[in-house]
């Protein structure tokens, strides 16, 4: 549920109840997944938030540059939360450099797989294989960065720098977060503490754990973004709009076709199966067929 033109949000029974120029529209709060609010102007009723973070329903504010900025869920998600964390805590160092390899392969898969799907058959795509079988236990020789600069040249051109001020990067910025956010409110759900990572390990970092989850769908917004902002010069509300149903899409996992949202799901199951059980076999990884989203 995406809102920019209201006056104000507040509570109604079970409802959300959006307010704007004296209309009203009710929304069950059973029937939201996330709620994107991209007007710094809005009033919203501490009520409803409350009410959104018990229904466990993703909250994503965005600031005066449309980009979301701050992101809402219950501080205990799961009744097993307190046991969830002291085995967050506990896992294997093996395992978890074990897990990173598998990650960041399937994550220069997914690259890889997206530059042939976009016809880009150059150099890149051969460096790319290199770079997947080299992968190290934990990456100990970063060919994820690596990876990630000869991709991105790849697909965006040799002018291309992650993380400038142009629309390409807004686009990458904009996706990226949605499904941050996702992906962070299934982890609450679950009882994981998301700054917590297994990779990822920035003490200011709120979402070391997200960050380590997200890496196999990020070629899911380069897509995207590929597809629809290479030839345009402003990141408009309608590129905002789309980018969140691309976070709606369908992808694959154990061989079904699964919402995103889905197999976010079942990844972190797969996830914490293996760092359970240390066996590789139970662990499984998101597919992307890219001429199906």
């Amino acid at each position: 549920m995406y809102i920019e033109e209201s006056d104000k949000l507040s509570l109604y029974l079970d409802n959300i109840k959006v307010i704007k120029n004296d209309e009203e529209i009710l929304v069950p709060i059973k029937d939201i997944h996330s709620l994107i609010v991209d007007n710094y102007k809005i009033l919203l009723s501490v009520h409803l938030l409350n009410a959104l973070s018990h229904a466990n329903v993703n909250v994503v504010l965005c600031g005066v540059d449309h980009l979301p900025q701050t992101i809402f869920f219950p501080l205990f998600g799961n009744s097993n939360a307190a046991a969830s964390l002291k085995k967050q805590l506990k896992w294997d160092g093996l395992r978890k450099k074990i897990l990173h390899q598998e990650i960041v392969r399937r994550k220069i898969k997914h690259q890889k797989e997206l530059l042939m799907a976009v016809d880009k058959h150059n150099p890149e795509i051969e460096i790319l294989s290199k770079y997947e079988k080299e992968v190290e236990l934990g990456d100990e020789t970063n060919r994820e960065g690596l990876a990630a600069k000869q991709y991105f040249k790849g697909l965006f051109g040799d002018e291309f720098k992650r993380f400038e001020n142009d629309i390409i990067n807004a686009g990458l910025n904009y996706g990226y977060a949605i499904l941050r956010s996702q992906i962070s409110k299934t982890l609450v759900s679950k009882g994981l503490n998301t700054t917590i990572g297994i990779f990822h390990k920035n003490p200011t970092n709120n979402f070391n754990l997200s960050d380590d989850i997200i890496e196999p769908f990020r070629p899911i917004i380069d897509y995207w973004v590929y597809k629809n902002l290479m030839e345009e010069e402003i990141f408009l509300r309608d590129h905002r709009l789309e980018l969140i149903n691309q976070t709606t899409k369908d992808v694959y996992f154990k061989n079904t076709r699964q919402t995103i949202f889905n197999a976010i799901s079942m990844y972190v199951d797969s996830i914490l199966t293996f760092l359970d059980t240390g066996d590789v076999d139970k662990l499984f990884h998101p597919e992307i067929k890219y001429d199906e989203l």
